[in-house]
């Protein structure tokens, strides 16, 4: 809906319809490529469980630089304190997606007593340990401040409140060092949860290796990995535990950059990049980024969102952003503002 002398068009839920991402009247005709209108799925988004008077503010710029992304830290970083964890998809060998180093080092590089974080990953890889992981940080050129495998001495429990699945997350056991976290995310597409944004970044990848990816992923009995809404319900819930356990202290930056339907977890075996580059997001809201994030991939022509679509809907990836709404996890009204 466009606020009478407003500039710019509100992200709302009438309970029914969910309505397209916003962009300015001077964006939408740069852009040329949104509109104003129900997502193509016609998703009804339940309205327990969330405070939905309240509009989050979502960050947007066009620019992809190091400078880029540390102005639009600048935006949200308020809550961001004491000692921080710069939670970050390191990227498997040579994966040709993931984040450009010298952006990262530079944010880094402003933000005091931080560190990037990782955990152990479950599927078969170099990353399946400690000291392959670690080899496969400073292959990938992750040297330019400390790395810390949080699941590198064991697990830490975070208590998950309200789930239908999870009573507890098993997370790395060094997440208990920080006093805050900003979540850096490289947005793409994701084999089993059709999207990867901000709460898979925080909820699969702050899950220790050994238990707390299993508690998510729920493996069957012959090591199948499935997925479906049930998966997205226990990634929120996931999610969920680690947003409750920083209080507040959390900002979430989404980059649109290089955006395959596959997952860095895939490296070079992703499948290929067909979605044009789309800027940066951030906020200090969850649930607004991710939306947000969505909307502008559903906001491209048909031929051109296809690929992403696909891979969300055969997924059921929405359920995400519907679960986090009914779990009352962050705000699903969001204002973009084009910086």
């Amino acid at each position: 809906m466009l606020e009478k002398g407003s500039e710019n068009f509100i992200h709302e839920s009438d309970g029914n319809k969910e309505f397209i991402m916003s962009v300015s009247r001077r964006n939408f005709l740069k852009a040329g490529a949104v509109a104003v209108g129900t997502l193509a799925t016609g998703i009804s988004l339940p309205q327990r469980g969330m405070a939905e008077g309240k509009r989050a503010k979502v960050y947007a710029t066009k620019s992809l630089d190091s400078a880029s992304l540390r102005r639009m830290y600048e935006l949200v970083r308020g809550d961001i304190t004491g000692r921080v964890a710069i939670k970050l998809h390191t990227g498997e060998p040579d994966g040709p997606n993931i984040l450009p180093r010298d952006w990262v080092r530079d944010l880094q590089a402003v933000i005091p007593q931080s560190s990037i974080v990782e955990c152990n990953v479950l599927y078969s890889s170099p990353r399946q340990t400690t000291e392959g992981h670690r080899e496969v940080i400073r292959h990938n050129g992750w040297t330019f401040c400390p790395v810390d495998i949080m699941d590198a001495d064991g697990d830490a429990s975070l208590p998950v409140t309200g789930g239908r699945w999870l009573k507890e997350l098993a997370v790395g056991s060094h997440l208990l060092n920080y006093d805050s976290m900003l979540v850096l995310t490289h947005f793409k597409g994701h084999t089993l949860g059709g999207f990867g944004g901000s709460l898979k970044n925080i909820s699969i990848g702050c899950a220790s290796g050994s238990v707390g990816k299993q508690q998510l992923h729920r493996l069957t009995p012959d090591g199948g990995w499935p997925g479906g809404a049930p998966f997205m319900e226990r990634m929120v819930e996931g999610g969920k535990a680690i947003v409750d356990h920083f209080q507040g202290r959390m900002a979430y930056i989404n980059v649109l950059r290089n955006m395959s339907v596959s997952c860095d977890c895939e490296g070079v075996a992703a499948e290929p990049v067909r979605l044009p580059d789309l800027g940066i997001l951030a906020s200090t809201d969850i649930q607004a980024v991710d939306r947000a994030s969505v909307d502008m991939i559903y906001a491209l022509p048909p031929n051109v969102r296809a690929p992403m679509v696909e891979r969300i809907e055969s997924r059921e990836g929405l359920r995400q952003l519907s679960y986090m709404k009914e779990m009352g996890l962050g705000s699903s009204q969001y204002e973009l503002i084009w910086v």
